[in-house]
């Protein structure tokens, strides 16, 4: 399997060449040539459910990392899930509360979901920059709306021949999110806010990418660029696992039979998260549906029920699950490229109408292809709706984020009567966004979002993640923030 750009490039690379990149010359994103043919058999799902999470991983990883041996793989695997990085001895319990089965992705170092694939990817890099006998440092840059930054922060802190730098909406994380990233610990790491939101960082993060002369000058100093957010196909890959993870789960607690269909209800915003599932069914995992939520910022609800992807004159809103918060959903042009049948053109033809119109319409093809989704969203309300409704009638204690899925879930159940087994994608920790959290469920304001951990902890005797606690004593490392024109500058800076 070789590795080729949404948008037509005919320069194929290996998957290790892919990760040490993380994007293409030509401003697509990485993906496989050809996809792997369906392996999930009934039989071998049944088999997998009497396995561990590190060994589902085993099983799926190569799949999509064909360049890498079965012992490289076995080493990035023991260290990412098998070295105590995780507080839940499963790694990814799954619960359930209601008539849905919550997946819990937050039992990481940063108490979100992003740990799951951040924890390997630095094992993938430096396997791979050894591989290609590379001797460039690597500078990993990375936007952030809130958790990616935190989890690569952690993953990539004084790991040798690496420095990462992180750009994240200064006015657009929760308190807790920022205090994470500007404690960071690590010599090689940097941390910036900018005056502006999630899309304005990723865009000028994709625009540094690009930019050869940037490059040329840092290759100069002996460094290239490499990404940890999703854009980075070693990102995405290990994200297909939970998927899996959560299906033979099931069958282990039967729920359901191997070979029954099941629905994933799965908050995005990069829709990087629901695109790893899709690969997953490509893979033969019987999903029925991928219901994609959305909060207020609802470009994907209106994309998936039109096929028109609209951001003109569309307000950018400031909401309380702020990792969704996001216009521009770059993880989407995969999935357009496959349901195109890889046709580059297509794709730098809509990629550049959004550039430049702010809209695009797809094809009937692509559309189509469409049909594996189902799409809602929820507002404000309905997200504090659904975080007081769970915790008082199952005493399950959710985030903002995983509250928009489970709003959307009722809903979609409601609408269409599917009583189809479903797992809810649960993407953090409630003590990330105490203050929203606390306010849902009742509790008094508090004066800041630390004292609000303990006033909910207090209530709810729900554990605060051991990572969060004393966040609010720990030395500020990163206080620089900076505007979007200057991030080229930032980065300068950090790389002398």
């Amino acid at each position: 399997m070789r590795y080729e750009s949404t948008r037509g490039s005919q320069n194929r690379v290996t998957a290790s060449e892919a990760v040490i990149r993380g994007i293409a010359e030509d401003k697509g994103l990485y993906v496989p040539e050809t996809l792997p043919e369906p392996f999930l058999t009934k039989e071998l799902l049944a088999e997998l459910a009497g396995l561990s999470y590190p060994d589902v991983a085993r099983r799926i990883l190569p799949a999509f990392l064909v360049d890498y041996t079965e012992e490289e793989l076995d080493a990035c695997v023991r260290g990412a899930y098998e070295s105590g990085k995780f507080s839940a001895p499963e790694v990814a319990p799954v619960r359930k509360a209601g008539s849905a089965y919550f997946l819990e992705l937050y039992h990481g170092r940063t108490a979100a979901f992003k740990d799951m694939a951040l924890s390997i990817l630095p094992y993938f890099l430096r396997t791979a920059v050894a591989k290609k006998g590379e001797t460039a440092r690597i500078c990993i840059l990375t936007a952030t709306s809130g958790d990616t930054g935190k989890a690569a922060l952690e993953g990539f802190a004084d790991v040798p021949g690496t420095e990462i730098c992180v750009f994240y909406p200064e006015q657009g994380v929760s308190e807790v999110q920022k205090r994470q990233m500007i404690t960071q610990t690590g010599e090689n790491t940097h941390v910036f806010g900018i005056r502006g939101n999630f899309d304005d960082a990723q865009t000028g993060v994709k625009k540094i990418f690009t930019d050869p002369a940037f490059a040329e000058e840092l290759a100069g100093k002996g460094y290239k660029f490499s990404s940890a957010n999703s854009i980075n196909i070693g990102r995405l890959v290990p994200q297909i696992v939970y998927y899996v993870w959560a299906y033979v789960r099931l069958i282990r607690e039967g729920a359901i039979a191997s070979g029954d269909p099941v629905n994933f209800v799965v908050p995005t915003g990069n829709f990087g998260n629901i695109l790893a599932g899709w690969y997953a069914k490509r893979l033969g995992l019987p999903v029925r549906k991928f219901i994609c939520a959305s909060n207020e910022n609802k470009v994907l609800t209106d994309f998936l029920r039109t096929g028109v992807y609209d951001i003109a004159e569309r307000p950018f809103r400031v909401t309380e699950s702020p990792s969704m918060d996001i216009l521009i959903s770059s993880n989407l042009e995969r999935l357009l490229y496959h349901l195109s049948g890889r046709d580059g053109a297509e794709i730098r033809r809509l990629m550049h109408a959004l550039e430049t119109e702010k809209r695009y319409a797809v094809s009937d093809r692509i559309r189509a292809g469409l049909s594996d989704f189902a799409a809602g969203f929820a507002d404000e309300r309905e997200t504090e709706d659904a975080i007081r409704r769970y915790w008082e009638d199952e005493r399950y204690l959710m985030d903002t984020h995983t509250a928009v899925a489970a709003s959307v879930y009722d809903a979609y159940r409601a609408e269409t009567g599917d009583e189809t087994p479903t797992v809810i994608v649960s993407t953090a920790s409630p003590y990330k966004f105490a203050e929203a959290v606390s306010r849902a469920i009742g509790l008094p304001e508090r004066e800041n979002g630390f004292a609000a951990v303990t006033a909910l902890a207090e209530a709810t005797r729900v554990p605060v993640p051991a990572s969060l606690l004393g966040l609010d004593r720990k030395e500020i490392r990163h206080p620089g923030v900076c505007d979007i024109g200057a991030m080229a500058d930032a980065v300068r800076g950090s790389l002398r």
